[in-house]
């Protein structure tokens, strides 16, 4: 069920009145309606799959009981690979298995000794890598002594499926999720409407910016080969845009969805493209997953800690292993290297922490210095977007050798006014409500309420207007 869809439109309301109408039954009355609202949500794709969540919530749940129990070292780190493995071995068959085969298969051809392998047509399951790495997170928590198990079988559920947040993150911790399945929720106004705000805000950026981008996206990747070099640099700047929109876009909804329920779930983008260097880029960029590969990969690994070379293999293994996560073929594996690289001058010189705080905080235009570095930030993201985009690795050393041809500082052939004019507005926005939460969380709050509600207005026409060019999300395939 996609959130920009009349299914999720009808959908939405009528479990959101179920759900208040519970609440002055017991807690687990209406965790269980979660439950149920959850699976059906995420059944509206593909029932089988279904079953893949539950086994996950089962494995996990017990083992946790078990780890809490558990004295002795060896036996807690049995149960905790045997979550890691269960876990990792669903992720690694729906996910990786053809793509390890295939290139198994042609490492042996290439050495001379031609061998065959069978490829599945294995469908990947919606959102298997978000509440893959939530249950392990669960697990590996309690393993630490971080976080005691709950003994509610029904909590732990809907925080395992969750619905505004099942396919698409942010990837929760239990820390902060599940205690808010274990404690009466009471309808707030004010969180509810700031909660509509921002499903507002990432309807905009999914339905108007996103699915408006990828619709020139499409056809120059596509037909890269027919399109001069400023044209390419062009689909590259409208795809970085696209992935932005639609991503951030999910987050804000799923989010602000979140809110009406009663739940409060961590940003998961913050302005990145406002971002002064690529350390502070990968602080604002999905960092429910940043984080997450943070705690659970680069500081068991060392972190910064030890020699610089040894904090060198940290950041490209993390890269790396980002790059993998996000999908089965080596473009994504570039694409992490490619980071990687980028990160390196600011390992080196001890500079990767200068930017912690948002641009400009004080002031409503950036520093000339400030702006420059933004500019730069971006068109070195934008090139790695490149490789995230193609289809293989061939497609996006072509694509980047038609960029950079003389044909590069020709006029685009493809210049739609409209959506160029649509991205400013975007930034704009983004721009003015940048030390927020969301874009929308204090804009214009001290204007006059017809003027503000002509602005909520203007957005909504906005997105049924560019309805029609309707788009699945692309962290779908994640």
């Amino acid at each position: 069920m996609l959130f920009n869809s009349i299914d999720f439109a009808i959908y939405l309301p009528i479990v959101f009145i179920i759900y208040w109408l519970l609440n002055h039954k017991n807690l687990k009355a209406q965790n269980t309606f979660l439950v149920i609202a959850s699976y059906i949500f995420y059944g509206w794709w593909d029932w089988r799959f279904l079953s893949l969540i539950l086994f996950s919530t089962l494995v996990d749940f017990i083992l946790g009981q078990l780890l809490a129990k558990e004295n002795s070292t060896n036996k807690r780190k049995l149960f905790l690979w045997l979550s890691v493995l269960t876990n990792l071995g669903l992720l690694g068959f729906f996910k990786y298995y053809n793509f390890f085969l295939d290139n198994f298969t042609h490492a042996f051809s290439w050495l001379g000794t031609p061998i065959s392998g069978r490829s599945l047509n294995i469908i990947l399951p919606v959102g298997i890598s978000f509440y893959t790495f939530q249950t392990l997170s669960y697990t590996i928590d309690i393993y630490r002594k971080q976080l005691q198990p709950t003994k509610d079988f029904i909590a732990f559920a809907a925080f395992v499926s969750f619905f505004p947040q099942l396919v698409a993150g942010p990837i929760e911790r239990a820390t902060n999720l599940l205690p808010q399945f274990n404690k009466q929720r009471v309808f707030n106004y004010t969180k509810a409407i700031d909660g509509l705000r921002q499903i507002l805000w990432g309807l905009f950026k999914k339905v108007v910016i996103a699915d408006n981008c990828a619709v020139f996206v499409n056809t120059i990747f596509n037909n890269h080969q027919d399109h001069t070099g400023s044209t390419l640099i062009l689909g590259a700047i409208f795809f970085a845009f696209q992935i932005y929109g639609d991503f951030s876009g999910y987050s804000d909804i799923a989010i602000g969805t979140s809110r009406l329920f009663g739940f409060d779930l961590k940003q998961n983008f913050a302005f990145p493209y406002f971002s002064r260097d690529i350390a502070e880029f990968w602080r604002r960029w999905h960092i429910s997953l940043s984080t997450w590969f943070r705690d659970y990969l680069y500081i068991p690994l060392g972190g910064s800690r030890g020699t610089k070379i040894e904090q060198i293999r940290n950041v490209f293994i993390i890269f790396l292993v980002s790059g993998f996560w996000h999908g089965a073929n080596w473009t994504f594996i570039i694409w992490g290297a490619l980071n990687a690289l980028y990160f390196m001058p600011l390992m080196i010189t001890n500079s990767n922490r200068h930017h912690i705080n948002i641009v400009a905080p004080n002031s409503k235009l950036p520093t000339l210095k400030a702006l420059s570095k933004i500019l730069l930030t971006f068109s070195l993201t934008t090139l790695a977007w490149v490789f995230f985009r193609a289809e293989n690795v061939t497609h996006a050393i072509q694509y980047l050798s038609g960029i950079f041809s003389t044909s590069l500082f020709s006029i685009p052939q493809v210049t739609p006014t409209y959506l160029i004019l649509l991205i400013l507005l975007f930034i704009t926005i983004e721009w003015l409500g940048r030390r927020n939460q969301h874009a929308l969380e204090t804009l214009f709050f001290k204007s006059k309420r017809p003027f503000r509600l002509t602005f909520y207005y203007t957005l909504i026409i906005l997105i049924f207007w560019f309805s029609k060019n309707e788009q699945t999300f692309i962290y779908f395939q994640f």
